[in-house]
């Protein structure tokens, strides 16, 4: 399947899926091509049975440094401007937030502008030391696109993104972890086997149990807190149907090892 990408590297191993932005001569920069690879990615992971988990990473020394600035100017001056770059960008991005297996973003370098907003559409991330983070937008007259301006104050607060996204500044990994928008900082050698260790940690609990729970997140996030329950009390009654239930609560009770089917 990987040959059929040009900017992006597939490797499945242990039921996960860890995906590669090779751009490093660009510093991963994300313009159509590479959003739209992102697309067909996991719309193809999504249907395969063997991939329980993804890991998103990117070649070189940046995670992504943000989206291609020749092509944004370039749309800027077409008669659709720039609102169908960000309409795509941002469909693609909630794909991946609402992706029904743990997606977790391994940041090994630069995550700035749209890079950024890649990672916070990701469930968790796990961020090298020397990586940053920031949103650089207005210092070129624009603002975040992609969901910049509505995951970030929903991960750390109304004040503390607008700083970020006033100032345009960059954030240090250890700053990031202290901030909420990182989960765990490691040194740049462990980084892929930290992510692989969570990842393998999620797998061994029941996988309907875990889509559950990222729809119930992701999506109670944006509503009110009665809905928000409701939301979850629906997902809590629907896998409490479920054969893996059934499974789980029986190898609880008889103290061992669940062994969840998806079903």
């Amino acid at each position: 399947m990987s040959d059929a990408f040009e900017f992006l590297l597939l490797d499945v191993s242990d039921r996960i899926a860890t995906v590669t932005i090779n751009r490093p001569d660009k510093l991963n920069a994300l313009n159509a091509r590479v959003i739209g690879e992102l697309d067909r990615m996991f719309a193809a992971l999504a249907a395969r049975d063997e991939v329980g988990a993804v890991i998103l990473t990117g070649a070189g020394r940046a995670f992504v440094a943000g989206a291609d600035i020749a092509e944004i100017a370039e749309a800027a001056s077409g008669p659709a401007g720039l609102s169908t770059v960000a309409a795509f960008g941002s469909r693609v991005f909630t794909r991946i937030e609402r992706f029904n297996k743990p997606v977790i973003a391994a940041v090994n370098g630069f995550a700035l502008g749209g890079g950024c907003e890649l990672a916070l559409a990701c469930h968790l991330r796990i961020v090298a030391k020397g990586a940053k983070f920031g949103l650089p937008e207005t210092k070129l007259g624009l603002i975040p696109g992609y969901g910049g301006t509505q995951r970030l104050p929903r991960l750390i607060g109304q004040g503390r993104a607008l700083q970020l996204i006033f100032t345009g500044e960059m954030v240090e990994a250890e700053a990031a972890l202290a901030m909420g928008l990182a989960n765990q900082v490691v040194d740049p050698a462990g980084l892929v086997d930290a992510s692989r260790s969570i990842a393998k940690e999620a797998l061994k609990n029941g996988p309907l149990a875990l889509a559950h729970a990222i729809t119930a997140v992701t999506q109670g996030a944006g509503l009110p807190m009665d809905e928000a329950l409701a939301l979850e009390a629906e997902h809590f009654g629907a896998v409490g149907r479920t054969a893996d239930m059934r499974e789980g609560t029986q190898a609880f009770l008889e103290k061992r090892s669940a062994t969840f089917r998806g079903a």
